[in-house]
């Protein structure tokens, strides 16, 4: 009789333990299974594996040594966010689907969740790259207000801090926006010559330059006298697509010259477009050449309606769906335009059927 008791006693026991690790076995699957990388990983396909051409120049393999040689490479920066992560995945897949030498493509990415490593690791399993933590605080005092909401991410002014992210032995790097699709060989664009230049980037002098910037700036020499000392014609220039000599950034410091024009945007309100006016303060008309076909821009439309428009005639390297009209968020919502279609073909999202 006091063995059956004893028994009464001990089963309940054990029911109770097993039932309390049943339950913290099932939330932790819970918050496995819904955790932000598990959902967006479920949401892509992994890209298939592309291979360097036999007479590409070997690059170290970050798996096989502990030290990166980086002078081997071809050096891509790109932001990584929640918000334009489909964009930027199918950007690094048409860098890899269109360079002779994909394994010899080094990204690097800014971020401002670091949990977002894991995915890219899941969807490129042998991509080399590095990922950067950039802190908003940063620059959210210097942010002014744009005409587009998304204009204002901290995001957007990382690429002003890359000569400072980057290993210092990284003294050239390629800075590209996350609405891009490269169909051309990247190392055509790594191959500019940026001369005594800090950046390289398409110039259009046609557009109407002064449209940037308010009437208080025009109308004041201590601003717009700026462009006083150029050697050239200072003209507009998009900056999703730029070659970067970290090296003579570094030495001169443009970082804190593009900080001054930001500090003097909040008490003045000499512009009105996001990141872009301060890089045309310091660098409009003082910039490498390089060919029209590697930004072929706006096909994102303008920043309010974002209306599909046509590429430009000529031949094309790049496409870039810069305005507010990104192709991924048309498809979604079924009102996708023709230019779109050549986007779709190097996107990795999974579509339910």
């Amino acid at each position: 009789m006091k063995r059956n008791k004893q028994r009464k006693e001990i089963y309940p026991v054990k029911i109770v333990r097993i039932m309390r690790f049943s339950c913290i076995f099932a939330v932790a699957m819970l918050i496995i299974i819904f955790s932000p990388f598990q959902s967006s990983q479920f949401s892509y396909r992994k890209a298939s594996v592309f291979r360097s051409a036999p007479d590409c120049s070997s690059s170290t393999d970050r798996t096989k040594f502990e030290k990166i040689e980086y002078s081997k490479f071809v050096h891509v920066a790109m932001t990584l966010d929640n918000q334009y992560l489909r964009g930027s995945i199918a950007a690094v897949h048409s860098i890899l689907r269109h360079s002779k030498c994909p394994e010899n493509v080094f990204f690097h990415f800014l971020v401002s969740d670091t949990n977002l490593k894991t995915l890219i690791q899941y969807i490129f399993p042998e991509l080399k790259f590095n990922v950067y933590y950039f802190d908003s605080k940063r620059v959210k005092t210097l942010i002014s207000t744009s005409v587009r909401e998304a204009l204002e991410h901290p995001l957007n002014y990382a690429r002003n801090y890359l000569a400072e992210l980057l290993e210092p032995s990284i003294h050239r790097v390629i800075y590209l926006d996350s609405d891009i699709i490269v169909i051309d060989d990247i190392f055509k664009l790594w191959s500019t010559n940026l001369g005594e230049k800090a950046i390289g980037t398409p110039e259009y002098c046609h557009a109407n330059f002064t449209t940037y910037f308010t009437a208080r700036f025009l109308s004041d020499m201590r601003f717009s006298g700026v462009f006083a000392g150029r050697k050239r014609k200072p003209c507009y220039f998009n900056t999703g697509v730029m070659v970067m000599d970290l090296v003579k950034w570094r030495r001169v410091g443009y970082t804190k010259l593009i900080e001054e024009w930001m500090d003097i945007q909040k008490t003045n309100q000499i512009y009105e477009l996001g990141s872009l006016p301060p890089f045309l303060l310091v660098f409009a008309g003082d910039v490498a050449h390089v060919d029209h076909r590697w930004n072929q821009h706006g096909l994102g439309g303008d920043n309010v309606k974002g209306s599909c428009r046509k590429p430009h005639p000529g031949p094309t390297s790049l496409l870039h769906w810069s305005g507010s009209g990104k192709p991924w968020v048309r498809f979604d919502s079924k009102k996708a335009c023709a230019i779109d279609f050549v986007w779709a073909s190097y996107d990795l999202y999974k579509h339910e059927t």
